[in-house]
């Protein structure tokens, strides 16, 4: 009996912006050797339903696509299948054209079809050959006359190596119309429903998901699949931690499905990554991969790994992202051909088995921050691989826009990437991960943002006091950040209240450079720059009517830490131009914070490798379902 891989699907919305991930009806040419559209035929009329499609005579599209190519690679490395049938079902004189391309993205043609009338078209395909890249993809050109695309399939007769359904874990917190969204498409995709045991909604929040007017419909229709669960804030990770405990009870479920809640889904790419996750040769975490929100065709992660030596996490081949498809379709993107092996995959989508939970636990009390990250290479050490799935993805509020590293969030970077390296860095004394944090609190410092450096030395004092913090602060930790927000100036935000706030010598203006062009000093420069600049906030004071009225204005672009150190105060637009915050320099809280630094700095290289081998033992106690239940019910009821 063939098992479904794999679906062609066109767009649920009637979105423009969506076209290009699922079908590609435009001539591209290149000039100066970046693609251009010259043609473009992308007519929404021409979408007739989720597996339908018109083909206009005498025009050809492709089905090479994000959402409907088959990432052959993949498939190929993480599982047994080696045999595939793709089946295109067609209506009209057509002609159905098959490709593939290599690790380099060049495309080769595999087969052609001609056909007439209502045809299936079967084309068996042998996943050999594509050790270090590739996807499969067919076209359809229509003859003179109009021909309708009527669905297909990539189906295999290999048996998976499990069987078992996926709980999803949906983990919420205060934005109950995105979960509302999420729960009609899931209502909405009877096929996905087929392979999902429970759908727990970790609801967090005050404004709770229940309590909305047309959730009621919604509960009905899902009945028993659907679960409600209330508990205090305790971050994503005690959130997912929840959807992983509760999963762990269903012997139906042989994975969780974590999902955040400010997403749109796309629902073949749950119903994909579950079947992979049955076809995967070991137990495998599959990741998805993450579209703008508010940008629908750019891709912002596809695969990302963790660097040991500063310990910093990034996007593979991060010089090419985000990826816009509008832009470069993608055969036209050689980067997207190669097969990209991550560490670890972000939890707005991740599917996790059941058998990686039992052996390694749960999430890390981390409330946010790095608990993705460090659930990933925990599982890597005990032999448990994560793949970020091309073709799996949804859309996510992207990180335009936002600027967590210097509001309450700061705490929880600073003190889980630490933590994180304590646990799993083969690097001596963390490699350069503390030189890094330094040179971060000296640039808030210089930038005049005392409130970020204040909350990184409460996360380094709490790291030096030992791993049980984690779990007596998960509630606590978060609120604590927020309150101490009070005593930083800088953190208001000034509002729009149609008298402009000014500054002494108006807005500077700089020219915009290339991406990723710098003017930034380097060398030797840089360390002259770094002198003089601390050098000049220990010894001088500010100005008096620098203090009375900010002397400069920048927009966030360009208040960059080497510009905004040179002045007494700045006024500077809100990451989301909400308002404007006002900085101004404190000698007194400088001094403090710079001493401070270096002494946190140097007793946590000191006490390294003591602490990490206590972090270490303390992981699984951590990370248990039981001292997780301690958490979801303290009072032990």
């Amino acid at each position: 009996m063939p098992h479904l891989l794999q679906r062609a699907v066109l767009p649920l919305e009637h979105d423009p912006d969506l076209l290009p991930l699922y079908v590609d009806p435009e001539t591209w040419t290149e000039i100066d050797e970046e693609p251009v559209r010259v043609s473009s035929r992308a007519q929404l009329s021409n979408i007739l339903g989720r597996s339908e499609a018109r083909i206009v005579g005498g025009r050809r599209v492709s089905f090479g696509t994000y959402f409907n190519a088959f990432p052959a690679s993949y498939w190929q490395h993480w599982t047994p299948v080696r045999e595939v049938t793709l089946t295109v079902r067609t209506e009209g004189p057509a002609t159905v054209l098959v490709y593939r391309s290599n690790g380099g993205g060049t495309r080769q043609r595999l087969e052609t079809r001609e056909v007439t009338g209502e045809a299936t078209s079967t084309f068996d395909l042998t996943l050999n050959q594509y050790s270090d890249g590739g996807w499969i993809w067919f076209d359809i050109a229509a003859d003179r006359e109009d021909a309708r695309f009527l669905g297909a399939e990539w189906t295999t007769e290999q048996e998976p190596a499990r069987s078992g359904k996926a709980s999803l874990g949906i983990t919420t917190y205060n934005k109950p119309d995105y979960c509302v969204a999420t729960l009609r498409a899931l209502d909405a995709a009877p096929d996905v429903l087929e392979l999902v045991d429970r759908i727990f909604l970790i609801d967090q929040g005050t404004d709770r998901v229940d309590a909305q007017p047309d959730f009621a419909d919604v509960a009905d229709s899902l009945g028993e699949t659907l679960q409600i669960v209330t508990q205090p804030n305790l971050g994503g990770s005690g959130g997912f931690a929840r959807a992983m405990h509760e999963t762990l009870q269903r012997p139906e479920s042989d994975f969780v499905q974590l999902l955040d809640d400010d997403v749109r889904i796309e629902p073949e790419s749950l119903r994909r990554s579950i079947v992979f996750g049955r076809y995967a040769t070991t137990p495998t975490i599959v990741g998805a991969h993450m579209f703008d929100l508010l940008d629908r065709p750019k891709l912002h992660a596809w695969a990302e790994v963790v660097d040991d030596e500063p310990f910093m996490w990034r996007t593979l081949q991060q010089e090419k992202m985000p990826h816009d498809f509008s832009v470069a379709n993608l055969r036209q993107s050689p980067e997207l051909h190669m097969r990209l092996d991550a560490d670890y995959n972000g939890w707005w989508m991740c599917l996790i088995p059941v058998e990686v939970i039992r052996r390694i636990g749960l999430s890390l009390p981390a409330f946010i921050k790095w608990d993705d990250a460090e659930y990933c290479l925990r599982a890597r050490d005990a032999g448990f691989p994560t793949v970020s799935m091309p073709g799996v993805a949804l859309w996510h509020v992207s990180w335009v826009g936002k600027d967590d590293s210097i509001d309450w969030q700061a705490y929880f970077h600073a003190r889980n990437r630490i933590v994180a390296a304590l646990l799993h860095s083969n690097s001596p004394r963390g490699g350069t991960l503390l030189r890094h944090s330094r040179r971060l609190d000296l640039k808030h410092l210089m930038m005049m943002q005392y409130y970020p450096v204040e909350l990184r030395h409460r996360a380094l004092r709490d790291i030096l006091s030992g791993p049980e913090h984690m779990a007596a602060g998960i509630a606590t930790a978060m609120p604590a950040a927020r309150a101490l927000q009070k005593e930083f100036p800088e953190t208001v935000i000034h509002r729009d209240t149609g008298v402009p706030l000014r500054s002494r010598k108006g807005r500077q203006v700089f020219k915009r450079l290339p991406r990723h062009t710098f003017d930034s000093p380097t060398g030797l420069k840089l360390r002259w720059f770094t002198l003089s600049t601390l050098a000049s906030h220990w010894l001088h004071a500010p100005r008096p009517e620098n203090i009375a009225q900010p002397e400069v204005e920048f927009g966030k672009g360009d208040a960059q830490w080497w510009r905004l150190p040179r002045y007494d105060s700045a006024l500077v637009s809100a990451a989301d131009g909400s308002g404007k915050n006002i900085y101004t320099r404190d000698r007194a809280a400088f001094r403090r914070m710079l001493r401070e630094s270096v002494r946190l700095h140097a007793q946590l290289k000191r006490d390294w490798p003591k602490l990490s081998r206590r972090y270490r033992r303390a992981m699984g106690q951590l990370t248990s379902p039981e001292s997780w239940e301690r958490i979801f019910d303290p009072s032990g009821r």
